[in-house]
């Protein structure tokens, strides 16, 4: 078995028909890719954002 890249506890190997994938029961990770970074630099205000949200 893979040790999780994130707390070293054993991967899980996961498959429904012909798709499998693998996660951690103790920390949560999963093979799926994602780009955490922030589309804006600076903060936003609570104003701000409700004016985004409401248009």
């Amino acid at each position: 078995m893979d040790e999780c890249p994130r707390c070293g506890a054993t991967l899980e190997y996961l498959s429904l028909g012909e798709v499998t994938t693998v996660s951690c029961g103790r920390c949560g990770y999963a093979d799926v890719p994602v780009d955490h970074q922030p589309e804006r630099e600076e903060g936003e205000s609570w104003r701000e954002a409700l004016q985004r949200f409401y248009g």
